[in-house]
């Protein structure tokens, strides 16, 4: 279902507001900028910030979400033979959802979310907004031929598995961003081609 322009003007307007937080907060940190500079930067103001974020914080985040969207994906997997399972078309929304900007995103919106904690609680907002989409999508496609619960747990194990990912919890070679010292990385595409092996053969 294609979007009405009203929101498609809204969500411009949140994305301007969240894309100038982010640029802040990378230029001078949490604390050295507060709404306001936000507005001005972005061009709107305070009212029209507060119909769109509760806070800063909030609002910095939420430049993570760039994904693709969802009409998007539909006409893509409607390419895809008839036959295909829910893990296969959760394999190619990961690939099209996770692209090199969105990777280097998150990747940064996490690293400001080490240094300051206030960012966390809107940092899982984000990652669980990705599932909730992954959630929905596979619901769309399948409705009830697969086992209550079935497309809620493959989101979950997907989207789950991809944070060990971003946060260097595991050593995984993201695009667009320096490999540092770490020899024993593996590239982006080596770990999610793995982690669905798995998931299609078992642990």
């Amino acid at each position: 279902m294609k979007q009405s322009l009203r929101a498609i003007k809204k969500e411009a307007t949140a994305s301007a507001l969240s894309e100038a937080a982010f640029q802040l907060a990378l230029e001078h940190g949490m604390d050295g900028f507060v709404v306001e500079d936000v507005v001005q930067r972005a061009g709107y103001s305070r009212r029209t910030f507060a119909n769109h974020f509760s806070c800063k914080e909030e609002a910095v985040v939420m430049a993570g979400e760039h994904f693709h969207r969802m009409e998007e994906y539909f006409e893509m997997i409607s390419q895809l033979p008839e036959d295909t399972t829910p893990l296969e078309v959760m394999y190619q929304f990961i690939k099209m959802q996770l692209t090199e900007e969105v990777l280097r995103r998150i990747y940064q919106i996490l690293e400001l979310s080490k240094i300051y904690p206030s960012l966390m609680p809107h940092t899982l907002t984000l990652l669980n907004r990705l599932q909730n989409g992954a959630k929905l999508m596979l619901s769309e496609l399948f409705g009830d031929r697969y086992p209550a619960g079935y497309n809620h747990f493959l989101a979950g194990a997907v989207c789950a598995a991809i944070i060990p990912m971003l946060d260097g919890s595991v050593h995984v070679q993201l695009p667009g961003l320096p490999s540092g010292d770490k020899e024993e990385s593996i590239s982006f595409d080596e770990y999610i081609d793995s982690m669905f092996t798995y998931l299609r053969d078992g642990f």
